[in-house]
């Protein structure tokens, strides 16, 4: 046994050593750093079986390819994996359950080895995934629900909710059916449709007996049967096509509990398998027989215990991960060396038919036996005694029919005869014990050594065969012939007599090779004495005993022109493979290989007996032709029958078996030569063919450089006639792109001229709009200049007829003035004239003159003031006065100034009236009266009698203080506002000046 360890690579072989096919148990381990092991957690074959999956507790997901010798890493998912599949639509894909309740799909074909999805949804972790025959659907199963998958869009379609009471077990689909099987963890069993999840049935559990409590499942490939085991060693068979518990199968004591079921393929079982392996809590699977109830052989032992195991579609190999985290590979091949011996008598099977499970288990339970040879038991005692028996006397028949393998021909033949073909499992078996092939190993490999003949490199251009596998196989078998017997390289219907043989062990080339070689030693004997023409021997012989049985139908064939290289030898050739279908072939070549070489030709006569009725009804050769080449309706049992029958009825004169040896196997260690053909015709057939070989390498080498010439004439034809073409395109081109630039010229320079007349419209567009703006901007100039005259103007109007205003009221102010100062004259009149009649007079005429000489001094003090230069907007505000107002102000002026100017009275008494009366001009003198004769108004009114004079006098000063007080400060208000109307007078002057020269300004430039 070789033990692999992978380790930290991503890739490498397998195995360094290839392992003998008898025994190969291959041992698969991986260790990191410090010799640590990784635990592999489950296996998955692909559809093919020659390649799987492997998952360790760190992610890491491996496939290891069985028939090419390599292992590589595929994906590092960073946690476990707690199932493995494939997609089976999409052969590159596969799916893995994570421990994080994930599956994630991998497309191992692609470079990057990318996530193609990731579903989610399962709130426990995935058990076990279903994917349907056709690849689309795919079912999950936890233990709380099982979920349907598209596979297609990875979208959950549906999804199988229970109650928390029952756990779910397994779900998952039935091959070949759209049915859906759902085991529950109360031991209910319940099929449901895919397509609409309606339940079709519920399979029946015993209930009577123990509880199982179902662990594990399994169903053949055909889908016809169902087994399921659980915490007990009592397996439950039953069948799906009738719905009934078929059989209990009952474990050895050992068995406790069943944890995994797997049943075994066989090639030749067409699904019904009939072998199935029970892993057990001890670690050992058994494989058993479910139908003899026999154990057959078992896998794995209490110290190497196995927990999981996995087996593949074809039944090549089994796959088991072993409780230390290793994985075993098995060869089924070498484990069933059981399955290859003759099953004993029927009446040793023990055969339970299935009834009703009312009827209870005990008509139903079967034990398993064992087959295995116990040893004696050891006797306490130091001797052991050992009874000698005679072996039995073997007379020369029995050596006769002696096969390897301990097989029996004679009892085989009966068997033959008894069910008319052998059993379909054992039938290559029984054909390599009857063919008493010598597996010469070394022998065939120098002949595939040698590699494929020159007869045959061109097969496929003749024989197109749709598998490439099965093509290889047959160009190598034939090439192995050719080079065994150079006769084989000539014969052109060599393929039609291997390729039924290379079909069905198109898996095991050295056994098909001696097959043939057999079959062409004893079956075709005398066949190539005629070469290379059909063996006219044989045929004749044929021929013969057709007249003997049959001659109304020989002479028919006569009549109608047909020979016996129409209708015998299209049979021969191909072996029968032509007219009869894949089972008819075999049960023919079951008798054919158990009985004597001339048993082919009684075939072959019994064969065109048996079809006389359609044979009498043909005429034309065509007709015959077509029959010979087809299949018919034809009872294959009656044909066989009919061969017996002639086998033993014809007469000896005639018979084949005179011209035919008996049965002569292949010798071992080498092959026999083979030369029963006219050597000088095959020689010169080889030496003419290899001189036609020659001048066919010669003529297809002159062929081949004439038609690289030929294409080298071409390829330069045509690439001159491309040029040409090309050059004339281009020619065609430039005219056209010149054509087009000429007319892309034209209209650019029209599009210019339009440019152009488009500018000068624009131009003059703009400066008429400049024009037009202009015009309006000193319109609206002239409109503002306009409206601000006219507001000056409006203004001027305004102010100079509130100054017109101002100057009438004043004016009218001063004639009042003027009426109040000439009604005051009139009284100081009065008075004087009253004063001068008093005896007052000097005191009076004193201070009248005093007064006089004060208003003389205001006078001249005004009359230097009208000298001095004056505004000229007063002069005209003056010049514009009547003589009236100026009386008046003079008048005011000087009624103002002595009342300003005075000073007490009491100064005046040094002086005489006197002389200030001569002196003082008229005007004076009448403001003096005017003064005097209000002084005399107040003492005449006073009285006189009671009052004195220095007290009068004393009086009159401060009365005479207060008045020029008043008079002062009215004085002053007066001026005051005199002074400011002159003032706000001069400003408006000034503001008409500047805004009359800026209007006529604005005007000049406007104008110019």
């Amino acid at each position: 046994m070789e033990v692999t360890d992978i380790g930290n690579k991503e890739e490498g072989k397998v195995w360094h050593r290839k392992p003998t096919p008898g025994e190969w148990v291959m041992t698969v381990v991986r260790t990191v750093q410090q010799s640590k092991a990784v635990r592999f957690l489950h296996v998955a074959f692909d559809t093919t079986g020659d390649s799987f999956l492997a998952g360790d507790h760190h992610g890491n997901i491996y496939v290891f390819d069985i028939s090419r010798n390599r292992f590589r890493l595929l994906q590092k998912t960073g946690q476990a994996c707690t199932a493995l599949a494939f997609t089976l639509r999409r052969t590159t894909e596969f799916l893995v359950a994570l421990a994080d309740y994930s599956i994630k799909c991998f497309d191992k074909g692609r470079k990057d080895k990318s996530l193609v999805s990731w579903m989610r949804g399962h709130e426990g972790a995935v058990s076990s995934i279903s994917v349907h025959s056709s690849g689309r659907y795919a079912i999950t199963t936890s233990l709380d629900t099982a979920q349907l998958w598209d596979l297609d869009t990875f979208q959950r379609k549906r999804k199988l909710n229970i109650r928390q009471s029952v756990g779910i077990q397994r779900v998952f689909f039935l091959p070949l059916s759209n049915e859906i099987l759902s085991c529950f963890s109360d031991d209910s069993i319940f099929a449901w449709e895919s397509d609409t999840l309606s339940c079709q049935y519920q399979l029946p559990v015993p209930d009577s007996g123990p509880k199982i409590s179902y662990r594990a499942f399994a169903v053949t490939h055909d889908g016809k049967r169902f087994v399921a085991g659980g915490r007990s060693n009592l397996l439950h068979l039953w069948c799906l096509d009738s719905k009934q518990l078929l059989r209990v199968i009952q474990m050895p004591t050992l068995v406790r509990t069943v944890r995994q079921l797997e049943f075994l393929p066989d090639s030749f079982d067409g699904g019904a398998n009939q072998t199935l392996g029970v892993l057990s809590q001890d670690g050992v699977m058994r494989f058993i027989n479910i139908n003899t109830c026999k154990l057959l052989f078992h896998l794995g032992s209490h110290d190497d215990a196995i927990t999981g195991a996995t087996i593949s579609p074809n039944g090549r190999h089994v796959v088991a991960i072993m409780d230390n985290g290793s994985i075993n590979i098995y060869s089924v091949q070498s484990l069933t060396q059981e399955l290859n011996k003759v099953p004993p008598p029927l009446s040793q099977v023990a055969v339970v038919s299935g009834g009703d499970t009312t009827q209870g288990l005990s008509n139903l339970k079967v034990k398993v036996r064992s087959e295995v040879l116990q040893r004696p038991p050891i006797n306490s005692g130091r001797r052991q005694i050992r009874t000698l028996r005679p072996r039995a006397v073997c007379t020369t028949d029995d050596k006769e029919n002696e096969l390897p393998a301990g097989l029996n021909k004679k009892r085989l033949v009966a068997l033959l005869k008894t069910f008319g073909e052998y059993p379909a499992k054992y039938r290559m078996f029984v054909w390599r014990s009857l063919l008493c092939l010598p597996e010469n190993h070394a022998a065939y490999s120098s002949l595939t050594d040698k590699g494929l003949h020159s007869a045959y490199l061109t097969l496929h251009d003749k024989y197109p065969i749709k598998s490439n596998k099965l093509q290889r196989g047959l160009q190598r078998v034939l090439s192995a012939l050719a080079h065994w017997a150079a006769i084989f390289g000539e014969v052109e219907y060599l393929p039609l007599v291997a390729f039924p043989f290379v079909k069905l062990f198109q898996n095991n080339p050295m056994v098909c090779f001696e097959v043939v070689a057999t079959v062409i030693v004893n079956w075709c004997q005398h066949w190539f004495e005629y070469f290379p023409n059909p063996p006219l021997n044989i045929l004749s012989t044929t021929e013969n005993v057709l007249a003997h049985h049959d001659k109304e139908l020989l002479q028919h064939l006569v009549d109608c022109g047909i020979t016996s290289q129409l209708y015998v030898w299209p049979l021969l050739e191909t072996l029968f493979s032509e007219v009869l279908t894949r089972d008819e072939w075999l049960r023919l070549f079951d008798n054919i290989f158990s009985n004597h070489p001339s048993f082919l030709i009684m075939a072959c006569v019994a064969y065109i007996t048996c079809c006389r009725e359609p044979l009498l009804l043909c005429s034309q050769k065509q007709d015959f032709e077509y029959f010979f080449h087809h299949r018919n309706s034809l009872d294959i049992g009656a044909m066989i029958k009919e061969a017996y029958r002639l086998l033993s009825s014809t007469p000896a004169d005639i018979h084949p078996r005179t011209i035919l040896s008996d049965f002569t196997p292949l010798t071992r260690g080498q092959y026999p030569m083979f030369n029963h053909y006219p050597e000088f015709i095959v020689e010169y057939q080889s030496r003419e063919r290899e001189k036609i070989r020659l001048q066919e390498m010669e003529y297809l080498r002159e062929r081949e450089e004439l038609s690289v010439r030929h294409a080298d004439f071409v390829r330069r034809q045509a690439e001159e006639e491309t040029y040409y073409t090309q050059q004339e395109l281009l020619q065609k081109a430039e005219e056209q792109r010149r054509n087009i630039l000429a007319q892309e010229d034209e209209k650019l320079t029209q599009q210019r001229a339009k440019l152009a007349a488009m500018k000068r419209e624009l131009n003059v567009k703009e400066l008429q709009l400049l024009d037009a703006t202009r015009s309006r901007f000193l319109k609206h100039q002239q409109d503002l200049r306009a409206s601000q005259i006219q507001r000056l103007d409006q203004e001027i109007r305004r102010k100079m007829d509130l100054r017109e205003r101002e100057t009438a009221a004043a004016c009218q102010d001063l004639e009042v003035r003027q009426m109040e100062l000439e009604a005051q004259r009139r009284q100081l009149e009065q008075v004087r004239k009253t004063l001068y009649s008093t005896s007052h007079t000097p005191f009076l005429l004193c201070f009248g003159l005093e007064v006089a000489e004060r208003l003389q001094q205001v006078d001249a003090e005004q009359e230097r003031k009208r000298e001095s230069p004056v505004n000229p907007n007063m002069m005209s505000l003056d010049g514009g006065r009547k003589p009236t107002q100026a009386l008046g102000e003079h008048a005011n002026s000087a009624l103002k100034g002595p009342i300003l100017g005075a000073e007490p009275v009491t100064l005046l008494w040094g002086n005489s009236a006197n002389q200030y009366a001569a002196v003082l001009p008229p005007s004076i003198m009448l403001r003096f009266c005017f003064v005097f004769c209000f002084f005399c108004l107040f003492v005449f009114f006073s009285p006189i009698n009671d009052i004195s004079v220095c007290p009068f006098l004393t009086v009159l000063s401060v009365s005479l203080d207060r008045g020029r007080a008043q008079l002062d400060s009215s004085e002053r208000e007066l001026l005051k506002e005199i002074r400011e109307l002159r003032q706000k007078l001069a400003a408006r002057a000034r503001e008409d000046n500047s805004a009359s020269s800026q209007s006529v300004r604005t005007l000049s430039s406007v104008s110019q």
